[in-house]
């Protein structure tokens, strides 16, 4: 039974992993996983795939770290090829981007066999990411209020301040941004960063530009620098 997990290029100078070793390490990464997505999960926009990812992490890398074993080559080649890994799929956000970190982190720590170790780091950064993304739920608010607002106007509009008596009674400040002729040069869209004094009064803003730009395109979103963190 033992020698079906016995390599072909083991001999004696290479000490090879006992089944119920491997057995407890992969279990261990396993749980890890599972207690990043859970925390993960609490108050944040997710995928499946990515809590899937997250999930799975820990212990795809503990198995790569015990498969490399002390071996300085073989490190430096899995080293390279993880280096050529592309996740093929949107931009991820800046916390995102450090939770992978996170997940490779327990993962390397309980291939290494401190499983103690790897379950310690995991509790601490856990309890740390909820506190501080508890910290930070305002932000939720935050870009109720903070816009972007494209508005068309016709070329004979002169843009120069068009709106500033608008944008004073229902934005605490606001800043344009880009201008840009549209329809072969015959409109102009202005993009602005506001903040409004009120989220609920957006649509009475909306109407008072309707009425100052001839019912043209107006479009509201997100504000744009906050879409990308990094």
């Amino acid at each position: 039974m033992d020698a079906i997990f016995k390599g072909i290029f083991d001999n004696e100078l290479v000490q090879t992993i006992e089944v119920g070793d491997f057995l407890l390490c992969l279990g261990v990464s396993l749980v890890i996983g599972l207690i990043m997505a859970a925390a993960y999960m609490w108050r944040n926009e997710h995928t499946k795939s990515f809590l899937i990812t997250l999930a799975l992490l820990p212990a795809v890398v503990c198995v790569v770290i015990m498969m490399v074993n002390g071996n300085i080559g073989a490190g430096v080649a899995v080293a390279g090829a993880f280096s050529l890994v592309r996740f093929r799929s949107a931009p991820g956000s800046a916390k995102e981007i450090v939770t992978i970190f996170f997940a490779m982190g327990a993962g390397l720590i309980a291939g290494m066999g401190y499983l103690g170790f790897a379950a310690l780091f995991t509790v601490i950064m856990c309890a740390m990411f909820l506190i501080y993304n508890f910290l930070t739920s305002g932000n939720a608010k935050s870009e109720a209020v903070n816009k972007t607002i494209k508005i068309t106007i016709p070329e004979d509009l002169d843009y120069t301040g068009a709106f500033d008596d608008i944008f004073a009674e229902y934005t605490k400040k606001n800043e344009l941004i880009k201008v840009k002729t549209t329809n072969m040069g015959s409109m102009f869209r202005l993009t602005y960063n506001i903040t409004l004094k009120d989220a609920t009064r957006e649509k009475q803003m909306i109407d008072r530009i309707r009425e100052r730009n001839g019912n043209l395109e107006i479009m509201v979103s997100k504000q744009e620098n906050r879409a990308a963190e990094l």
